[in-house]
């Protein structure tokens, strides 16, 4: 009786063996690829149209450089799902509240957001960009806007306050001496100041100083002037064909003075705002280009792959988006605090930010951007 005692202690050993093996690999394959609710659970991703990373067709499937990498994290951890429209501010707001197990689109990473959702590892790097209306040599209200410029009203300023100095120290030393600068003010310093602007303009007056220190003054006052005429033509000659040849705006430092525009609850919105900078809201990208085209907006600030995306396929020939990047943003997928699928997808994203795929999929959509 002994021998079998011992084989069935052995058996059952053995099985204790098997099912703790087997509970061991079930739960270390379980951690973090599944959501709460097992495998069958069907997560709510949420979404919205943002072009070229979340894009809706006619038959509701949706596609974009967000959407792939969603798909492919998905297939990886095998998670059941479906996709959710889904305003910007739901995105935050129902991911943060439980209505939704995920959001991805073009979410931009803040601290704000950050207080209330757990962000993964970003997934893209950008940055706010500009839109301007393509410059034309031809045209000539842009032009005649330039003549009513800050930058030119302050050279002509500054000219007009050397002559108005000049004028004013030659009737101080003239006034004594000289019977042309001699009188009150309405007729000895009117006559400084009419012959120092004459002299400025470089049309020589007939009468000038008569003493020593006068005529010094009057012939280094003629040099300044030569100069400084030579100097404000050649400036003003290179600023009106760089901004026609460039644009009036060039970079962030040009939107203080132009009519700016931004889609309204966006990062863009939160910059001009920081930066104190006027500017006009827009419901979408589509409005805020459109408004450029039709010259009623001389600048538009947006995340600047979802607008050159625009640009390239839709406003080609009137748009351009400028080369500066400014506000460094990353984009990432936004999880409940705490969710447990965090480390999972972290970990699997990561392998395929590496991958030939994902180069070749952003090429797809952002050509060399």
């Amino acid at each position: 009786m002994a021998q079998p005692v011992i084989v069935w202690r052995k058996l059952a050993r053995t099985a204790c063996l098997i099912v703790a093996l087997a509970g061991a690999l079930g739960t270390r394959c379980a951690v973090g690829q599944v959501p709460e609710g097992g495998t069958n659970h069907v997560m709510i991703i949420g979404t919205k149209i943002a072009p070229p990373f979340a894009m809706k067709s006619d038959d509701g499937t949706w596609s974009g450089i967000s959407i792939e990498l969603w798909q492919r994290i998905a297939a990886d951890l095998h998670l059941h799902y479906r996709f959710e429209e889904v305003s910007l501010d739901e995105l935050i707001n129902g991911t943060a509240e439980h209505r939704l197990d995920a959001a991805i689109a073009a979410i931009t990473v803040t601290a704000g957001r950050a207080e209330r959702v757990d962000f993964t590892q970003p997934y893209y790097s950008t940055g706010l960009g500009i839109a301007v209306r393509r410059a034309s040599v031809f045209d000539w209200l842009s032009l005649l806007r330039g003549l009513f410029s800050l930058r030119l009203l302050e050279m002509l300023l500054l000219l007009v306050a050397a002559a108005i100095v000049v004028g004013f120290i030659i009737w101080l030393i003239e006034r004594r001496h000289t019977e042309h600068f001699s009188g009150g003010l309405k007729h000895g310093l009117g006559s400084s100041l009419m012959w120092s602007a004459r002299t400025l303009t470089q049309a020589m007056p007939e009468k000038g100083p008569t003493t020593l220190l006068g005529r010094f003054i009057a012939v280094t006052w003629l040099a300044v002037a030569v100069t400084s005429v030579a100097v404000f033509t050649a400036g003003l000659t290179s600023y009106f064909t760089t901004h026609q040849l460039e644009g009036y705006v060039r970079g962030v430092q040009d939107l203080y003075s132009v009519r700016v525009g931004a889609v309204i609850h966006t990062s863009a919105d939160d910059y001009l705002r920081d930066k104190r900078i006027g500017f006009r809201t827009f419901p979408n990208a589509e409005a805020g280009l459109n408004a450029i085209k039709d010259g009623s907006l001389d600048a538009f600030v947006y995340d600047k792959p979802l607008m050159s995306w625009l640009v390239q396929r839709r406003n080609t020939e009137s748009l351009l988006v400028l080369d500066a990047v400014f506000d460094q943003q990353n984009y990432a997928i936004a999880l409940p605090i705490n969710s447990p699928l965090r480390e999972a997808v972290d970990r699997t994203m990561l392998h395929i930010l590496g991958t030939l795929w994902w180069r070749d999929m952003t090429y797809r959509f952002l050509g060399n951007d």
